[in-house]
């Protein structure tokens, strides 16, 4: 399903823009298979973590996140935990929850090329 990575988010301040249902979440959520939806402090968000192969691995991998979402105009929350484990967390800041908007840059980070910096599971 690449319908999601081929849309644009759009501006955040639109008086439109409403945080979507947990059911209206649970129903995007096969197009981007590898983030969990969770709840913090009721608010909803998708959460996705990785193992790079070095602390400034993790800075270019972060690098290239922030590129895609300057040019989506859609900005997550980035972590850098214990020197190699690299979490993300997509939401809506301005509206309090999910929006489309937030499933978007996902499914973008999904298709970005970063293999170069993650760390092989022992099992590979």
């Amino acid at each position: 399903m690449d319908g999601l990575r081929d849309k644009k988010c759009v501006p955040c301040n639109l008086k439109e823009l409403r945080p979507m249902t947990e059911d209206a979440a649970h129903t995007l959520m096969p197009q981007v298979s590898e983030w969990n939806l969770v709840k913090e402090d009721g608010i909803f968000k998708l959460k996705r973590t990785w193992k790079v192969k070095t602390f400034t691995k993790g800075l270019e991998f972060f690098k290239i996140v922030a590129d895609l979402a300057e040019s989506e105009g859609h900005h997550p929350d980035l972590h850098l935990v214990g020197w190699n484990n690299v979490t993300i967390e997509i939401w809506t800041h301005a509206v309090g929850g999910l929006t489309e908007n937030d499933f978007i840059l996902a499914a973008k980070i999904d298709k970005l090329n970063v293999n170069d910096l993650l760390r092989r599971k022992p099992s590979d």
